[in-house]
């Protein structure tokens, strides 16, 4: 079906220090023309941190679009040149939460609002934790950060309530849940393939109706 909405056009109308905002002009299977505004996310990773107690880490900090501060997990963007993802979720579970894990899986990827935004979201469980303090970062944003280890069954009391809202927080603690149900049994690999990790550039067809990369 994708092959269906050819992009004719499409152009960059912002550009900000994380995201970047896209028009593009989409003709749909039926002749139509639509505008699709398009947020270019470069991506982000979570950590579900799992004690031998079976409790979680959450953080808790400041978010200003909702100004709020909220339950999450320990997460960050990868906006790092050349840095993998999972090395990106080992150094923001040291620097966010002080520490570091010996068993690391993907527990769950999601497209955060694909009718908006291309971001994509991997969440992975880390398992045979141990203290790291010395990671934690003393910046601004991350010193204000509250840590809390909070048994998973609790977490996802406070989810059903609504205490915890957090979206990758929501399904992080739900799918470790699920996890440890089925005795952490086929989780996929710390290095299993991601398609939706690279930003997905349009195709634009030429007068000819030839179909062109972006530049």
């Amino acid at each position: 079906m994708a092959h269906d909405y050819e992009v004719s056009s499409s152009k960059t109308v912002f550009e900000g220090k994380v995201i970047s905002v896209r028009t593009d002009q989409v003709t749909q299977p039926g002749g139509n023309e639509s505008q699709r505004d398009v947020v270019e996310h470069p991506g982000a990773v979570g950590v579900v941190a799992l004690d031998d107690s079976g409790r979680v880490m959450l953080i808790k900090q400041y978010r200003h679009p909702v100004k709020e501060t909220l339950w999450e997990l320990p997460a960050g963007l990868l906006d790092v040149e050349g840095e993998q993802a999972l090395a990106t979720a080992q150094r923001e579970l040291g620097e966010e939460a002080g520490l570091q894990a010996d068993t690391w899986h993907v527990l769950v990827d999601m497209l955060t609002s694909p009718g908006m935004t291309d971001e994509a979201t991997r969440i992975y469980l880390a398992r045979g934790v141990s203290d790291q303090s010395g990671d934690r970062s003393t910046k601004d944003e991350e010193a204000e950060i509250e840590l809390n280890w909070v048994d998973l069954d609790e977490a996802i009391r406070a989810i059903m309530s609504g205490g915890i809202r957090n979206a990758m927080a929501v399904a992080g603690v739900l799918a470790a849940a699920r996890a440890r149900d089925a005795g952490f049994e086929n989780l996929r690999e710390q290095d299993a393939p991601w398609p939706d990790r690279f930003r997905r550039v349009p195709q634009l067809v030429d007068t000819e109706g030839a179909a062109t990369p972006q530049q």
